[in-house]
């Protein structure tokens, strides 16, 4: 029978109800786990059962950090430790567990078989830990610590980022970390606390909370309509040269804007990211599908000012999702911050969804 099938259980019933399990009991449980999952894990020293005073239990805190990261340099990081302390509480874990835990490529760390087997049970360890934590961390004790969002680079530079502020004042001792790029942040692997995404997952283990529907639509820099004349339809995009994203950099389906707009359109331009975007549509690069929150921020009458195009014909709508894991979501640092950017963004929605 499997660790969750068997010490798990025998351990939860050994406790009293509600009561969270402290390092010490980790240490024994995580042993007891390896002794089920992995006997080659427990042959350390001649064939002796590996004891939980065999090994330091946080060093599972460093492995944990490289088999996520699988590179050195990135755990350490992540860890504000020298990545040769990290290099030596993994030999030190090795040594204590007697099996080799990753191989050293070129490349980076990979996880051995052992250390395939070692991931699970670590993984449980850490998910009791920060229960632990959430339970005893208690709301006598003031918001601290560090929280790292993850979000696409229009929500995080153009939503968000004038916003954040008023977390950081409300929680003096929270470090906020806001990470605004196109691309997709893995919450399992700890990349991120918080993930802001277009899309809800539909697999894995996460907590969804829907923040709000905005929209999209069709802009052009004046300066570009006034050399090119006015676009009265759809069939007519197909003469104007296009902004939009680099195809095989397009992250999720649902940014795939341009065959819904219209079809022949030719894409001159491409772009990864929506800042870039912006600026070459603002510059009269061409038209662009922009989000209306955005453009919004950029109409007047200059030159470079944005304009709406074929305002009544195009029109897309997506949805923005806050995604947190469920082993540390109710963590106080993390939970404070979805909790204000849920209500920033649902106190926004009329913006978010203008244009």
């Amino acid at each position: 029978m499997s660790f969750l099938g068997k010490a798990f259980p025998a351990a939860l019933a050994r406790r009293p109800l509600g009561a969270a399990f402290l390092p010490a009991q980790c240490a024994i449980l995580l042993c007891t786990s390896t002794a089920i999952l992995a006997p080659s894990l427990c042959g350390n020293r001649g064939g002796r059962p590996v004891r939980a005073s065999d090994f330091e239990w946080s060093d599972l805190r460093f492995f944990l950090a490289v088999a996520r990261a699988g590179r050195l340099t990135v755990a350490a990081s992540r860890l504000k430790v020298e990545h040769s302390t990290v290099s030596r509480r993994i030999g030190a874990l090795e040594a204590a567990l007697g099996a080799k835990l990753f191989d050293r490529l070129p490349a980076g760390y990979a996880l051995t078989a052992a250390g395939e087997r070692l991931l699970a049970s670590a993984e449980a360890m850490e998910s009791i830990a920060l229960g632990a934590q959430g339970q005893i961390a208690g709301s006598d004790r003031g918001v601290s610590g560090t929280v790292r969002i993850g979000a696409p680079d229009g929500f995080g530079s153009y939503f968000l980022a004038p916003r954040i502020g008023a977390l950081a004042a409300r929680h003096p001792d929270l470090e906020i970390q806001l990470l605004p790029m196109p691309r997709v942040f893995s919450l399992s692997k700890r990349e991120v606390d918080i993930a802001i995404t277009v899309s809800r997952p539909k697999e894995g283990r996460v907590h969804a909370r829907k923040l709000a529907d905005y929209s999209l639509r069709l802009y052009a820099s004046r300066a570009y309509l006034d050399r090119h004349g006015p676009i009265e339809s759809r069939a007519a995009l197909a003469s104007h040269d296009f902004i939009g994203y680099v195809d095989d950099l397009i992250y999720d389906p649902k940014l795939n804007y341009v065959p819904l707009v219209a079809k022949d359109i030719r894409v001159r331009l491409k772009s990864s990211g929506v800042a870039a975007q912006l600026m070459a549509t603002r510059a009269g690069a061409g038209v662009c599908v922009l989000h209306s929150f955005i453009a919004d921020l950029y109409g007047g009458d200059g030159p470079d000012d944005l304009v709406p195009v074929l305002h009544e014909e195009v029109g897309l709508t997506r949805t923005f999702w806050l995604l947190t894991h469920p082993d540390t979501r109710e963590l106080a640092r993390i939970r404070v911050a979805a909790d204000f950017i849920v209500e920033a963004a649902q106190r926004a929605r009329g913006a978010l969804m203008a244009g």
